[in-house]
């Protein structure tokens, strides 16, 4: 057989052995869904429409400084660029797993000088000069070397578990992006909440500065009582303690904000919306639990290092029967450098080996049950997972229709506290009722106001949590358009 006719049979056997190995790992079946395929009955969801999770955030979120804040954090977060490396590192540990599957071919030249003493037994050509004794030995070649024959799949099982762990990193990466913009999204809702809440802050302490300011008067001119005059003087002194306060918590949340960015937010920025007046997409389809599955990333990533595992048992198994090994080369050798390029100076060699494990002292049992233990658990992981999303869903569902009563009926109360406050002022002004009225119908309105805004706040922060947890935010565009327009409601 000829040198290259050898080489090419190597190869084809190499390439069959590889493509007809066995596969030792357990057949893969995703665990049962372990909850039920619907929502609770308080929790009123839509499962007709596009699906949430394929909703772009520029299209859910309105409000155009948000929107740019967002896109600032993409580029600048530290969190989603650790991912990224986190990523890149799990793709340089799969690419090194995988070529294992194919041997590693390298190119080699030698040259060997060797004076043998005179006793050796060797016999030279009559020469002359410093090297008339030199032995010389000169070779190059091509080839690979401990070469392992994939037959029961151990390193097809290793590169598997590397490519899950990759999908896993990506989905990861994904999930913290989602988080990240919920994240800002619920932030800027707080810094325009608290935004709200100083402007009513400031108002109530204008107005009661003005109404101080009177009093003071009609005390100097013995028209009216010092307790009146400390009545007011404590509303005075209350909202301006709120007006600091709410100044406060403005401040700490752009700090949240400029952490969760990466970066000083500009001053180029667009003018921010008055709270209530964001658009977010308030009727967002819920769908089934089992699609909720397919759309959480993190859910995903569960599973991907659940099929990972599952590839550990099969390398495990692997561990347990021969392994062959290759080693092979192809080239060229002569003791005179000038007939090395001669076809009399072609060689070959070819050194298979086998091992078969007799005795490992439990260590290939032992690895087979880290990995069959380590599977089980990545079970557990994912069911934990599914259940947990579940929750989320459901309890965000709930929150949904909640809030949104609340918030009516806050609505009303403020509307008519503000009718009652107006009607004991007038009273007070013409002499009818004393102060106490005005400041108690006051302190009633001011306090409704508030816990308007706080609900407004949960409701809408409420809503992103829904997008978010039905693994919305991936995407900045609509990756499938829905076929029919949803009926949308601004909040």
């Amino acid at each position: 057989m000829k040198l290259r006719d050898w080489a090419r049979s190597l190869v084809i056997f190499g390439v069959i052995a590889l493509l007809a190995g066995c596969n030792l790992a357990p057949h893969y079946k995703r665990p049962d869904q372990p909850v039920q395929n619907k929502y609770p009955d308080d929790a009123q969801s839509r499962a007709d429409g596009a699906s949430s999770a394929n909703m772009g955030w520029t299209h859910f979120f309105r409000d155009a400084r948000l929107k740019a804040i967002i896109s600032l954090a993409l580029r600048n977060n530290r969190d989603l660029q650790e991912k990224a490396a986190a990523i890149i590192s799990a793709q340089g540990s799969y690419q090194v797993q995988h070529a294992s599957l194919f041997p590693p071919i390298s190119v080699t030249g030698q040259a060997n000088y060797n004076a043998p003493s005179d006793l050796a037994g060797f016999s030279f050509a009559p020469t002359t000069g410093a090297n008339a004794s030199l032995l010389r030995y000169y070779s190059a070649g091509i080839g690979f070397s401990a070469y392992e024959v994939d037959l029961f799949g151990r390193i097809r099982n290793l590169s598997k578990f590397q490519a899950e762990s990759v999908l896993a990193a990506a989905e990861n990466t994904r999930s913290v992006r989602i988080t990240l913009i919920s994240q800002i999204a619920n932030t800027y809702l707080q810094w325009l909440s608290d935004r709200a809440l100083l402007h009513i802050a400031q108002d109530t302490l204008s107005s009661q500065q003005q109404t101080l300011a009177l009093t003071k008067n009609l005390f100097a001119y013995g028209q009216t009582e010092e307790l009146t005059l400390s009545q007011i003087q404590t509303q005075v002194e209350s909202a301006a303690s709120d007006v600091a306060r709410f100044t406060r918590q403005m401040a700490v949340d752009e700090h949240a904000l400029q952490l969760l960015v990466g970066t000083p937010l500009p001053d180029t920025l667009p003018p921010p919306s008055n709270f209530g007046q964001q658009t977010l997409m308030a009727d967002i389809p819920a769908g089934l639990p089992s699609e909720l599955i397919a759309n959480r990333p993190d859910v995903r990533a569960l599973e991907h290092q659940l099929i990972g595992a599952n590839a550990s048992i099969g390398a495990a198994r692997a561990a347990f029967f021969p392994k062959v090994m290759l080693t092979s080369q192809e080239g060229i050798s002569s003791l005179q450098f000038r007939n090395l390029f001669t076809p009399n100076a072609q060689t070959w060699g070819a050194n298979p080996s086998i091992t078969l494990p007799i005795f490992t002292w439990g260590q290939n049992a032992g690895n087979l049950k880290m990995a069959k233990a380590e599977q089980r658990r990545q079970v557990a992981l994912y069911e934990k997972g599914v259940q947990k999303a579940f929750q989320e869903v459901s309890d965000t569902l709930t929150g949904r229709e909640t809030y949104l009563r609340q918030d009516q009926h806050l609505t009303r109360l403020v509307a008519a506290s503000r009718k009652a406050y107006d009607l004991a002022m007038m009273r007070y002004k013409s002499g009818i009722d004393p102060y106490l009225t005005t400041l108690t119908q006051q302190r009633t309105l001011y306090l409704a106001q508030q816990n308007l805004i706080m609900v407004q706040l949960a409701r809408y922060q409420n809503i992103v949590t829904l997008y978010r947890a039905l693994g919305g935010g991936w995407s900045e565009k609509d990756v499938q358009l829905p076929s029919s327009a949803h009926a949308q409601k601004g909040v």
